[in-house]
This record gives C-alpha cells, sequence and structure tokens, in this order.
C-alpha cells in the first residue's frame, strides 16, 4: 500500500484529493490547523487515516511534527503541499501580507525541506506543489501571485537538484498550477472557467499517476497561461 501526506488537508482541493487517494489504496496522512475538519474526513476516507493537527507557520515545531507524522506512518511515497490562503488586497493591509508570505512562502519551504530531506534518505519519492496561474504575472498589488510565483521557482529548483544528482527517476517533483476551482480560495469577480473541486482532484491525481513534471488545472489554463508568459508587459497592463 503506498502513502501519501496532504499538507492542508481539511477542505478544498486537499479534502477532495485526501478522498481520492484513499479510494485509490493509499494511505493517507491528514495535515491541518483545524482538527475538527481533519476528524471528520479521517472519517470518509476508505482506508486506515492519520491526523496531525498543527499550524504549518509555527517552525521548527511545525517541521519537527511533520518528521513525526512521517516516521508514524512508517515512511512515506508522496507529499502534496496544497496548504495556502490568498487575499484580495488593494488596501496592501500588512497583515494579510504578511499571512500571505508566512504560509504560501515561508512554510512552504519549510514543509517542502522535511519532505525532500526524507524522499533523498529513501532514495525515491514524489514531492507535489500547489501554485498557480497567479504564479506567471505579476497582479493587482497583490501579494497571492507573488508568493505563488516563489512556489513554482523553488519547485523548479528542487527540480533542478535532482537532476543534477542523477535522481530525477526516483524522485519526482510534480508543480500544479489551477486556475479557478470552486473553493474558497475562488474569490473576486469575473471569474471564468471554474472547475468542480472534484474534477480538480482527478486530475492532480492523474498528474501524479503519470508523474508531471507540471500540471495546469484544468487542461484548458495551459492557453490563458501561453498567453500571459508571450505578452509584453506594456499589454499586459493594459489588459489585466
Amino acid at each position: 500500500m503506498k502513502k501519501a501526506i496532504i499538507i492542508g488537508a481539511s477542505s478544498g482541493i486537499g479534502k477532495a484529493l485526501a478522498i481520492l487517494l484513499s479510494q485509490n489504496d493509499y494511505q493517507v496522512g491528514l495535515i491541518s490547523r483545524r482538527a475538527e475538519l481533519l476528524l471528520n474526513l479521517q472519517s470518509q476516507l476508505k482506508r486506515k487515516g492519520h491526523v496531525k493537527v498543527m499550524d504549518i507557520t509555527q517552525f521548527p515545531q511545525s517541521m519537527t511534527l511533520f518528521e513525526e507524522l512521517i516516521q508514524e506512518m512508517g515512511g512515506v511515497d508522496l507529499v502534496v503541499l496544497g496548504a495556502g490562503v490568498g487575499y484580495i488586497n488593494p488596501e496592501l493591509e500588512w497583515k494579510k501580507e504578511q499571512e500571505t508570505i508566512e504560509v504560501n512562502v515561508m512554510a512552504f519551504a519549510a514543509m517542502a525541506n522535511v519532505a525532500m530531506k526524507h524522499f533523498l534518505s529513501m532514495g525515491c519519492g514524489h514531492l507535489v506543489g500547489i501554485s498557480s496561474i497567479a504564479a506567471i504575472r505579476g497582479s493587482g498589488g497583490s501579494t497571492y501571485g507573488a508568493s505563488k510565483a516563489f512556489v513554482s521557482n523553488y519547485l523548479e529548483a528542487l527540480q533542478h537538484k535532482i537532476f543534477k544528482q542523477g535522481m530525477a527517476k526516483e524522485i519526482v517533483i510534480t508543480e500544479i498550477l489551477p486556475g479557478f476551482v470552486d473553493t474558497a480560495m475562488a474569490k473576486g469577480e469575473g471569474l471564468f472557467w471554474v472547475a468542480p473541486v472534484g474534477k480538480a482532484a482527478e486530475q492532480i491525481y492523474n498528474a501524479i499517476k503519470n508523474k508531471k513534471d507540471c500540471a495546469y488545472i484544468t487542461k484548458r489554463w495551459v492557453l490563458v497561461a501561453m498567453l500571459l508568459k508571450i505578452l509584453p508587459r506594456f499589454i499586459y497592463k493594459r489588459l489585466f
């Protein structure tokens, strides 16, 4: 039986993916701050689930708790880093900016650090990081896109590291770039191509099975990504 840990499992994509992995014979470890939601999710899993309640921004304690869960499960094959926050913040309220950086940047790097050290010690493993289409270009003065740009670049740097070490077949790193998904993270007006969370989880699971380096969720968002990457800055500023 394969073993997976999902960080940010209490709701949204993380919750849907936990259920899907359990249905496909994974033993799943669940990490989040919200104990009641995790216990409720644990009861829905087909296979035995492990729960670790923690605030991932409280490191090094959170790193130690993550390591403990890995040990309790006897090692893991897959880690999904899905915890994240995002705000529409035109007033640039620092509290919102700070929380975004702490969760999406610092805590992401801390959890990835623990996962990668485990995989390197095992000689195999699969790390999945949830980034965003918003990572491609800066938008609206929001720290969210900038934080997700860190996620994307960090994952690519880890891919490069593993490749240079000759372990790209043994240790897989997958970057997931969702567009709009029907979760609490989808905010603002003018949303389009909003994917049901179940569909998003299925496409992420397929990317995991196929050991993709990168996957857009849903697949049509690759068209938006290609456009965003080639637009000159002066045109992008006027359009978006």
